[in-house]
Order: C-alpha cells, then structure tokens, then sequence
C-alpha cells in the first residue's frame, strides 16, 4: 500500500501537478469507503485507518487528505460523505477545523443485469445539493457527472457494462435533459451567492412545522438565503423578511439577495430532451458471417485434473472468465430419472452431457451462488460430463477479498429413490475457453467493443474504435442467439419540441 501510494504522489510531484506546486490538483484521498469493512478486521481495521492516514500525509504533497465515509478519520485527514442525501445523513466533520465535504453525489446508480436503470430526479438531486450547501457544505463532487461504459471485462460482479448512464452526461457523453440544464442553472445561482457563502455568518431557524430558513448574512452588505420546504406532498407559504413566498412540495427556493427567490429545485424550466437510435446497418447477410463453435470438452481431452473440484479464479489466473469442468463416470442399472444437482458460486453454469447441451443457471447480484437441478439422460455405458463455468465480473467490494470463491463447489446425480452419486470430491478435468462465433463484414461492422451482456441489448462504441474500413465484429455467444439480428446504430438526443437532432455516436444492437 505505501508502495504504490508513494509510486502515485511521486509521479505527480514529478510533473509539478499538486496546487502546493502551481498544479491543478487541490484535494488527494486515501482509501475509501474502508469504514464498510473496517469491523471485519477488528482492531487491526482501526490501527490501519490510523496508519494509512500517516502514512499519506507524511508524503508532503502540500494539499488535503481525505477519506470517504470513514468517521474516524485522523487529524489532519477529513472525513467525508459519499450516497445521495448528505445534507441529511452526513454527521459532519469529525473536528472544528475540517470542512464539510461531498466527496460522492450519486447522481444516478450502477444497474445489474436483469436490473431496471435507476431514475433519479433533477429535482432530487437540485435539493440535496442546495441543502448541502445551505447546511455549510464547501464541496460537492458528482459520481458520476458523466456516465461511461466499462470496456472487455473491467464491470464488477453482475454489472452491466453501461455506467451511471443516467448521469447527467450520459455513457455516450451526450446531455441528460432536464438534468443536465437544471444542475447548471442551480450552480450558476450558487456562484452568485459566493461571497456571503464564503464570508457570512450563517443563521438558522424555522419558518414553519416543516419549513427552515438557512441564511448567510456579510455583515450589512451581502445576504444569501435557502428557504427549505421538507413537507414531499404540500406547497407551503411562508414568511422570510417581511415577504410571502411561495415554496413547491420538497424543495429549496434560493434567494441570492435575500429579497428575490430566483430558483426552486423542484421548479424545472430545462425542457427535457429524449435519445433517438438510427439504424446505419443491419448484419443481416449469413455470408458476412463465419461461425466458429468450440467443441464440447471430455475428461480425457483435459491436461489439467485433480481430485478435486477447484476455485475458478485460482484456476484461470484472470487469464479468461470460462473454465471448463468436466468427469467421466458409469452409472449402475440402479439409476432411474437422474438429476444433475450443480451449486455453484459464480456466476453462470452451462451443463453438457455428452456433448449435449442439457442447460443453464446463473445467480445474480444479490445472491452469493445460485444451484440447479437439471434432468438428464445417461447412457448405459460411459458418460461425460461437462459444465462451462463463467464469471460475469469480479467482486468490487468487502472485506477478505483474496478469500473469496467462484466456480463449482457441489456436484451430484440424484437417481430416483435414494441412491445418488457425489462428485465433489472426484477426479476432474479442467479446460479455459468459451464458445465462439465470429462475423466479418465489408467494412461496416466493429472491433472492440468488449462486453457482455445478458438483457443488455447494447453496447457504445467509441468513434475511436473505428477504422475507416475492415472493422471486424466479434461476439461470442453462449446460449445459441441469432447474430443476423444484429445491427450498428447511431445515437443522438432531440428536444422534444424540435426535431433536430444531434451529437451522432455509434451503437450496436
């Protein structure tokens, strides 16, 4: 850890990067979010906050330190806030003489596969940021500000590769309407209020049972005010210096002058835009296309064996996210209607018996493994049989994570009755590949676009990927898709109100 830390601070000391130097940099952090697993580790989680602490600031990179969401972070380091209502869950600084700071303000959130996007509001998040600010908040960072795609196999467990594309720039770097258009308006209003914000007094008191007055006063000169309605279903009236105003259901009306409201958070005046998909091509051809399918693997074709079954991650070195498990066995007459029994902790299983596909099981982001109970065929003789295990990300976060398991961890054949057969400790054969299927089309398919996807139906690809000609599309497929009902899109966004478009990117479907 100090390695690697030091490697990063020398690296922009080197380019003169820290604002200590002249640089842009003004704020570093040092881990993050490590309170989640700190109690996991007893009293060596507090001994490390501690350290990692020193050890960052004894480096002398001449900005601030921070750590997010860790309550006990030590003098000089600042604890932060990360989530999405800071101005109403954050604790505050942990000493007098340390800012309040929103290091994350999730403006959307990462979606799962099988998972609906996550919506969240301009209006949620204008008043989460004026309360913030109105509760003497000196910095909030957006996460994320602009949403992205995680390309080849970089997506953690179960997430798609889509990124926070509800984020006001969204993963194609075009505006999220009205989000976009209201955050700015609200932090033009902010800067305005700048001066009693950063050299007031600030004030509070109640204008109503649910309604509060936030004020910053510069002496007799300038005067901010945030005037916060908490009631999520009522307009309410108040009074604010001898004047009325009117206060939409959970929202924060600005006052830069202490006299005018000139901005609601709930009050959106950006029209909201919406994104349009053309389709430029259709690989639609079956002679663009070459097919490539991977044969199904016996034990005996296998050079790694144990007798055992191993851990997945251990086996393929992060090399692929496809592990081939694979037996042999004879059953005795005994064996009517089997079952293959499979439980497995990550994240997808496609069973074959002799090199038949039988089926599949997957888990899901809220559940450590998943099993299946397949029925199954076996011949009189030898059978083979052979489960494609498969990652879909690895863990992003806890405690303990060298510790953890992926791949099979039982297998059985359950006859009917009560005889059955254990696999798990067997003698198995192992094999890295996946299934494959490739196109190649003139021109106008793409190379690159890494990524997976199960309910995903598409896919960003930078214009940066693309040559001028002899792209080469490559998807593998698991569960027998049809490829001719792919095509590469161009997206844009539109107002609702006009019919012009703009900011074509590329998609495949």
């Amino acid at each position: 850890m100090q390695n690697f830390t030091t490697k990063i601070v020398n690296l922009m000391k080197s380019e003169g990067l820290y604002a200590s130097q002249g640089g842009p940099i003004i704020l570093s952090q040092i881990e993050n979010e490590y309170q989640n697993v700190e109690a996991a580790f007893h009293e060596k989680g507090a001994a490390y906050v501690k350290w990692a602490a020193k050890m960052a600031v004894d480096l002398g990179t001449g900005v601030p330190w921070v750590m997010c969401k860790q309550t006990d972070a030590p003098d000089p380091v600042i604890n932060t806030c990360n989530g999405m209502r800071c101005g109403e869950t954050f604790g505050g600084p942990n000493s007098p003489n340390k800012p309040s700071m929103w290091t994350e303000d999730w403006t959307s959130f990462y979606q799962v596969y099988g998972g609906e996007p996550y919506i969240r509001s301009a209006e949620d998040i204008a008043f989460h940021v004026a309360l913030f600010i109105a509760k003497k908040g000196s910095y909030i960072n957006y996460y994320m500000y602009h949403g992205g795609t995680n390309f080849g196999r970089t997506s953690s467990a179960y997430v798609i590769t889509s990124y926070y594309d509800q984020a006001p720039l969204d993963e194609y770097g075009l505006l999220r309407q009205p989000k976009w258009g209201h955050l700015k308006e609200l932090h033009a209003v902010i800067k305005n209020c700048s001066t009693p914000l950063l050299q007031g007094l600030q004030t509070n008191f109640s204008i109503g049972p649910l309604q509060q007055a936030y004020v910053f006063e510069q002496g007799k000169g300038a005067c901010a005010a945030f005037l916060v309605n908490n009631d999520s279903t009522r307009n309410a009236t108040v009074q604010f210096q001898d004047k009325a105003f009117e206060l939409l259901p959970k929202s924060i009306g600005i006052l830069p002058d202490c006299r005018n409201m000139v901005f609601n958070t709930a009050e959106v005046r950006t029209m909201p835009n919406k994104r349009i998909a053309t389709v430029s091509e259709v690989f639609d051809a079956v002679s663009s296309w070459k097919e490539w399918k991977e044969e199904i693997p016996n034990f005996l074709d296998t050079s790694l064996q144990s007798d055992s079954l191993l851990e997945q991650m251990n086996t393929t070195k992060d090399v692929s996210d496809y592990l081939w498990y694979t037996f042999s066995f004879q059953p005795n007459s005994s064996c009517s209607q089997p079952v293959l029994h499979i439980e497995s902790l990550g994240h997808v299983a496609h069973s074959y018996i002799n090199s038949k596909y039988v089926e599949a099981g997957h888990g899901s982001h809220d559940t450590i493994g998943f099993s299946m109970d397949v029925p199954i065929s076996l011949n009189d003789g030898m059978n083979n049989v052979s489960i494609l295990s498969v990652m879909v990300g690895l863990q992003d976060s806890g405690a303990y994570m060298e510790s953890k398991y992926a791949g099979l961890n039982n297998v059985n054949i359950q006859c009917s009755g009560s005889n059955s057969y254990d696999f798990t400790n067997y003698t198995w054969g192992y094999q890295e590949n996946g299934r494959w299927v490739a196109a190649r089309s003139g021109g106008g398919s793409i190379d690159g676009s890494d990524g997976k996807g199960e309910n995903q139906f598409g896919y960003h690809v930078p214009r940066s990927f693309l040559k001028p000609s002899g792209n080469v599309l490559i998807v593998l497929e698991e569960l027998n898709g049809d490829p001719l009902q792919i095509s590469l899109n161009t997206i844009s966004v539109a107002d609702f109100n006009s019919p012009n478009s703009y900011n074509h990117l590329p998609q495949f479907i």
